[in-house]
């Protein structure tokens, strides 16, 4: 039961953040951020956000920073729009499955091209 929970904090977690950041940060460093998962400790004390980030690696770099930078406006956010007893610290990791899943898949397009 505890797990399940945990789950459903961490994916309203989830939306929460993804909407912080489309409707309420400034930042000019924040680009085009997706928020791909949250996983949330079982004491609910720390959540780890991770993030796919369109662009270039320097656009990727700065939104980053710009994302660590806000982690304290986005978690008093969270405070007030999630009842939870403990709001949790947040940390942001770059999602890179994405880029791994495209690699994957230009390495098996390039073997079928190869065959024929």
């Amino acid at each position: 039961m505890q797990h399940k929970r945990i789950e459903r904090i961490g994916n309203q977690i989830r939306s929460e953040i993804s909407d912080i950041i489309a409707r309420r940060l400034n930042d000019p460093r924040i680009g085009f951020v997706t928020v791909t998962a949250v996983e949330v400790s079982e004491d609910l004390r720390h959540a780890k956000v991770f993030v796919s980030i369109y662009g270039d690696e320097k656009v990727k770099i700065q939104t980053m920073k710009g994302l660590k930078s806000a982690a304290g406006l986005i978690r008093g956010e969270i405070g007030h729009r999630v009842r939870i007893k403990f709001t949790p610290e947040i940390t942001f990791i770059m999602d890179t499955s994405m880029e791994k899943a495209e690699h994957v898949i230009s390495i098996l397009e390039g073997l079928d091209k190869g065959e024929k």
